[in-house]
This record gives C-alpha cells, structure tokens and sequence, in this order.
C-alpha cells in the first residue's frame, strides 16, 4: 500500500514555541517536510533566506500574488506570509508529510480548498507564559508584543476549528505527541480509500469463486 503524505497545518499563538517544536519534530523523525513559507516582514537575527523564510519586499510577494503561486496567504501584523504551491505538492508527491506553519487565517485557507488536510494548534500552558516568552525573545519592541497578544486573544477565539491543540509545556514530550498525532492519521479510513476498495474487489471476486 503506497502511503501518501499528509498536509500538516501546525499555528499557535507567537511565542508558544511553535517554530522550536517544528524543528525538533524534523531533527527527530524522518517522512517530514517542512514548507518554507515566504514573507514581507524582515530577518531576525540567525536567520537565513531560503531556511526560515523567503525573504520578499511587499512589490515582489504581490507579484507572486498576481502569477497565483501560493497556496494560501495573509496579512499579519502589517507584513505578509504565504505558502508557495511548487514544494509543497512536490513532497505530498513523493509520501512526505508536508508541515506548514502558518496562523489560523490561512490555516483555513487551506482547510477550506484541501479539506483532508490537518490542522493542529500549538499553545503554552497559560497566557502568562505567553506574555513571559515575548518579552524573554528581546526582539521586539513593547508596542509590537502588545500587539501581538492582542492578536492572540483574536486567535483563541478559532482554536475549536482546528482537529487538535497541543499544550507546548515540555519539548521532547510535546514533540513526540505531535508525531503520534500525525502519524495515527494515516490510518484514518478516508485516507485510505484505494487500499478499502481494493480488498472489497478482491473479496467479491472470491465470492463469485474466482
């Protein structure tokens, strides 16, 4: 039975960690790709074009726009971020499950237009946390970081539209409930019509002695 790859949606409120978790989830486990979104917004520091991000000036992701090349695409805290359609096809293609980490706005995009897709949100364990790790990062200005949680609360109100949330509280453990998670869905019986329908032709032709 071929497997086929599963398009991942991981969001989460800014600083609950979730780009870490992505990482130690491709550092842990094989079958994983991770779609490198492009965006308006600038480096931070250590990262690199082509790794984190495809760095774009705001005329160029438009044009990307135009030309349809992305999956799905938002506006979030005055900069853009989007999915490019090539890669991401190109892995589901070869039985990769593909991890997108993108906010809730195009989470449903992309819930939207591939229904089979799964959707998972990424939180700390309190809003406390949250507000702690923003601060803690040292990358943004207090304007932004309130901005930011104000933005989170926004966000919480659409976390019952995502398949499952996952409580970021420790890195290993968290990590390796993502994975179970992912994994278990490749049994779900919606995503293995050929293989259910194979068995049904082939227990019909029995019936019928041959």
């Amino acid at each position: 039975m071929n497997k086929k790859g599963i398009l991942v949606v991981v969001s989460g409120f800014a600083g609950s960690g979730k780009g870490t978790l992505m990482k130690k989830l491709m550092t842990d486990y094989d079958d994983y790709a991770l779609s490198v979104s492009a965006t308006t917004r600038l480096p931070r520091p250590g990262e690199v074009d082509g790794r984190e991000y495809f760095f774009k000036t705001v005329e160029e992701f438009k044009k990307m726009i135009a030309e349809e090349e992305f999956i799905e695409y938002a506006q979030y805290v005055s900069n853009y971020y989007g999915t490019p359609k090539k890669y991401v096809k190109e892995q589901l293609n070869e039985g990769k499950d593909v991890i997108l980490e993108i906010e809730i706005q195009g989470a449903l995009q992309i819930k939207e237009k591939f229904p089979e897709a799964l959707l998972l949100f990424v939180t700390p364990p309190s809003a406390e946390i949250l507000k702690n790790r923003l601060i803690g990062r040292g990358t943004e200005e207090a304007s932004v970081i309130q901005k930011r949680l104000e933005r989170a609360r926004e966000e919480a109100e659409g976390i019952e539209k995502y398949d499952y949330f996952v409580i970021n509280d420790e890195l290993d453990r968290c990590a390796l409930q993502m994975h179970q998670i992912i994994q278990s869905e490749h049994d779900r019986t919606f995503r293995n019509k050929e293989f259910i329908n194979q068995i049904r032709r082939e227990l019909e032709s029995f019936s019928k002695g041959e």
